[in-house]
Formats: C-alpha cells, sequence, structure tokens
C-alpha cells in the first residue's frame, strides 16, 4: 500500500469515512466532498484491492481518494471500494498522511448501532475523542459511553498519540443510510462551521445512497463474475 500526494496542505483537519456499518462514513464524506468542490490531490494505493475502475460523469473515480478543501483546510479520505483485511494498512497510511501534514486533528465518520435505537423519532449521535474533545459535547452530542467499534477507525483509536476525534450516528441497516450519513453531516456543520444548506441536505443524502447502491453493485457483480470466471477455468 502506498501513499502518492500531489500537494501538501498544512496543518488541515482530515475528514475519513469508510465502508461500514450504514455506509454512513462513505456517504457523509462523498457529501462532504462535492458540497465543499474539493479537488483531488492524492490517492491510496494498494494491489490488495479489487482492481474495479468505477467512472461517474465520465471521470475515474478513484478508489481510494485524496481531496482537499483549500476554504476550511480539510483533506477528506474516503473507500469506495472493499476494504475488508486493509483496515490496519489504512490506518498505517491515515497516521502517515497526518504526520507528513501535520494534521490539527483526525475525524472518522461512522454509522452505529444502539440497543436505544427506535425508542427516539430522531437518530443519535454521539462522540469519542482521544484528546478530550469538549466542542461536540457543549453542541449536544451524547458522549459514546459503551460500544465496538470496528474497521479503520477501531485501528485509528488502537494506535497511540493521534488527535481523534470519532462522530457516529446510529444506523437501522445494512445498506446505505443516507439519513444516518445526514445526521452525521449536520454535526460537522456545527462543529467546524461549512455551512451547509440543510434544505437539500435530505435529497442529496439520497442521491449519494442512490449512487452509492449502484457503484457496490457493480463492484459486486464484477466481483462475482471475476470468480465464476477462475471457476470455469479451473473446472
Amino acid at each position: 500500500m502506498e501513499l502518492k500526494l500531489n500537494s501538501k496542505p498544512n496543518s488541515p483537519i482530515i475528514i475519513e469515512g469508510f465502508p461500514g456499518l450504514g455506509f454512513v462514513g462513505t456517504i457523509a464524506v462523498e457529501f462532504l466532498i462535492e458540497h465543499l468542490n474539493a479537488k483531488l490531490i492524492g490517492k491510496i494505493e494498494s494491489k490488495e484491492m479489487l482492481p474495479i475502475a468505477a467512472i461517474h460523469k465520465e471521470m475515474i473515480i478513484e478508489p481510494l481518494g485524496i481531496f482537499y478543501d483549500k476554504s476550511h483546510n480539510i483533506v477528506l479520505v474516503h473507500a469506495l471500494g472493499n476494504i475488508t483485511g486493509l483496515e490496519w494498512s489504512l490506518a498505517e497510511k491515515l497516521a502517515e498522511l497526518s504526520k507528513i501534514l501535520k494534521a490539527k486533528e483526525i475525524i472518522s465518520l461512522e454509522g452505529v448501532s444502539s440497543p436505544t435505537m427506535g425508542l427516539n423519532k430522531e437518530l443519535q449521535s454521539y462522540v469519542y475523542s482521544t484528546s478530550q474533545n469538549k466542542k461536540l459535547e457543549k453542541l449536544g452530542v451524547q458522549s459514546l459511553k459503551e460500544g465496538v467499534v470496528v474497521g479503520v477507525s477501531g485501528a485509528l483509536l488502537l494506535k497511540d498519540k493521534l488527535p481523534l476525534t470519532c462522530i457516529f450516528s446510529e444506523t437501522k441497516t445494512g445498506m446505505p443510510d443516507s439519513r444516518a450519513a445526514a445526521n452525521v453531516i449536520k454535526v460537522i456543520d456545527q462543529y467546524l462551521g461549512l455551512k451547509v444548506d440543510y434544505k437539500p441536505l435530505m435529497k442529496k443524502a439520497d442521491e449519494f445512497e442512490s449512487k452509492l447502491k449502484g457503484l457496490v453493485t457493480q463492484a459486486k457483480e464484477a466481483t462475482n463474475q471475476k470468480t465464476k470466471k477462475e471457476l470455469d477455468y479451473f473446472g
């Protein structure tokens, strides 16, 4: 796995979102990339990932893209492909990226299942920070006192001396959940002052959900076709 950067912003905030429960982080970061008009400044390459090139609006979508929003000094990292088995390596590359750019903070966006989910009309948001970040709690975001964090965020939490803040939203489904992603975006907006227009937010989130479902389905079909060809070849 190799980190490649075309430019190196100084002391940004890094926001990452990878496929997880409800695809919350992926949808939220994808929304932020488009909303903030962030530009591609690099990528993470891995020969361990299935070589699938997704095309959207006649452009190649990097499986592990790194984007930059200059106006807010924010770097955004996300993945559209399957990263199962690569979580530790990706956490290492994010730590490396943080060190190279001297990042102020890494913000991880995730979906979380909660035993109290469904008892309230609104989805709940939670925060866990390695640096005792009280700002989000002052904004009314509950601290995550009990839970299990897996994937890239879990690997990052187990690394020492990373200024990491995890923002979670309850999600009710294992499939792409645009409502939970919108809930995370609302918290990020309040935290960083991005001035997201909330009126078209749910519509946009639905669009990203549809787009992501299409990409996930196509990737799954491509994987199945590759497996079938291998079986036909050897069988």
